[in-house]
């Protein structure tokens, strides 16, 4: 560090009466003085990179690089609670961490609500020793950035071992949710490697299946002995026990062999939303029955009703017929990308009206989340949010979207948070892009979610209404188009 920045050092033993002052630019040093300071040492870096200017240039956002210090500092926080730390960011104190046991520090790191979600974890074998806390399924979280593996003291990566501790958890996780964990590994430094990475985060063991299993059966145990397992709800759908019988049919089946035939699908895409809003118009100015021998069970009427309807299937995808044939639409992926175009108009253009709160709510965060969202808090009121700053990591939200109203705009924000973290990377360049996208995918309609037919006729104009109605803003599909000659193919209908 000294080698490209200014630094200096204070430092005095306990049994001397002064201290000394060295300050080094550069590996050169400038000063080297007694000075008055209390017993220990501090250290101060200044102007990095100012001798490498080319390096410097390649410095990310200001936001981005503070979220490198803040994962660095609770890395050497979790790994010496034992150690009074703090942390200032543009003259704020950021973290003051009073030295103490390891679930103090934990719970100062990522906020006091992990106070009833902390299980301890400890094993002892003839390999290595666990221990440490992992979190309880309710604590889990969309991101894996509360998951902390020390092997002797050190920070270190392992997907692997990460995997043996999801493990344990079965299927008490919510979907792509993951649990907090700080577990430490005691082990022989001879039955590890650690010269497999430049920073020294990977290592390699002489045996990592048998840490894995030891990892696995260790957290299975904190669960249990915290009564804490999955369970079987055998009332989960009382009517399961009144479906009839299976009952075997007397007459032989003899099915065709199925055939698999080219898909034309993806060809159509580009017209689709024409062919759908000409339908549409069609049929609302000239509506017009369909021959009773197309539909020899219906009459007259139902025929009427059934042309141009949409269907749901499964709570999940939305089917409608357009001139070529029919598509069936993701309801999630669709909204998707309806809120994205909005919400990026909104941060775009000129502020979005907001919808204030009768009675304002608090949020309180981890000291990292609060520094992210103070960050992006320009944006965020740009996107409809009143939310003003109340205290240490603690924020009052006076008002909201007008789309947020009947929704937990504090789960809204989590999710806006735990989305521009994983996106980090980018958000200097495409920030209002990484927002809209990241409120959209919080605010989208969900899977297994019903909907009426006039919202899936709005659902499906709106979105070709967009300006990119083909794709969801993380580049899914939105539909699928199929047409009457890829039906007749497939079932072999030639007429």
């Amino acid at each position: 560090v000294a080698a490209i920045a200014q630094v200096e050092l204070r430092t005095r033993q306990p049994e001397s009466e002064i201290g000394t002052r060295i300050v080094i630019e550069g590996f050169e040093v400038k000063e080297q003085e007694p000075c008055q300071h209390a017993p220990g040492t501090s250290i101060m870096v200044r102007n990095l990179f100012f001798n490498v200017p080319a390096r410097r240039n390649f410095l990310k956002s200001n936001n981005v690089e503070l979220r490198h210090i803040i994962d660095e500092f609770q890395r050497v926080a979790l790994a010496h609670p034992g150690i009074f730390l703090s942390l200032h960011h543009n003259g704020v104190e950021l973290f003051h961490l009073n030295k103490g046991h390891l679930r103090q520090r934990i719970i100062h790191l990522f906020g006091n609500n992990y106070n009833e979600k902390l299980v301890p974890i400890q094993e002892s074998t003839s390999v290595a020793d666990i221990t440490g806390f992992i979190g309880k399924p309710d604590s889990a979280r969309k991101t894996r950035g509360e998951q902390f593996f020390f092997v002797n003291n050190r920070f270190i990566r392992s997907p692997y071992l990460q995997h043996a501790v999801i493990q344990a958890y079965e299927q008490m996780l919510p979907e792509n949710h993951y649990p907090l964990f700080v577990i430490f590994i005691d082990i022989d430094p001879t039955r590890i490697d650690v010269n497999v990475h430049p920073t020294k985060q990977e290592i390699k063991f002489e045996d990592e299946r048998i840490i894995y299993t030891f990892i696995q059966a260790a957290a299975k145990h904190a669960l249990a002995q915290y009564s804490i397992a999955p369970t079987l709800d055998f009332d989960q759908d009382p009517t399961f026990s009144n479906l009839p019988a299976f009952i075997h049919p007397n007459k032989e089946a003899r099915p065709q062999p199925f055939r698999t035939m080219p898909s034309k699908m993806n060809d159509n895409n580009k017209n689709v939303f024409r062919a759908w809003e000409k339908d549409r118009q069609e049929t609302e100015q000239s509506p017009h029955t369909v021959p009773p021998a197309t539909f020899p069970d219906m009459d007259d009427g139902e025929a009427r009703d059934s042309h141009g309807r949409c269907f749901q299937i499964h709570q999940r995808y939305i089917v409608a017929q357009i001139r070529s044939g029919f598509i069936v639409v993701d309801q999630q992926a669709a909204h998707e990308r309806i809120l994205f175009e909005r919400y990026l108009r909104h941060l775009q253009g000129k502020q979005h009206s907001t919808q204030q709160q009768l009675f304002p709510g608090t949020m309180t965060l981890s000291t990292a989340d609060a520094a992210l969202l103070t960050q992006i808090l320009p944006d965020v009121r740009q996107l409809g949010f009143d939310i003003q700053p109340f205290g240490k990591d603690t924020f009052v939200i006076h008002g909201v979207p007008p789309e947020l109203e009947n929704n937990d705009e504090r789960q809204v924000l989590e999710d806006l948070l735990e989305q521009c973290k994983q996106d980090s990377a980018g958000l200097q360049l495409r920030k209002h892009e990484v927002l809209a996208r990241s409120l959209a995918r919080s605010n989208a309609i969900s899977m297994g979610r019903k909907l009426s037919e006039n919202e899936m006729r709005n659902l499906i104009d709106e979105l070709f209404a967009c300006s990119t109605p083909y794709l969801s803003p993380v580049g899914h599909h939105t539909f699928i188009t199929y047409d009457m000659d890829e039906m007749a193919a497939r079932f072999q209908n030639k007429t």
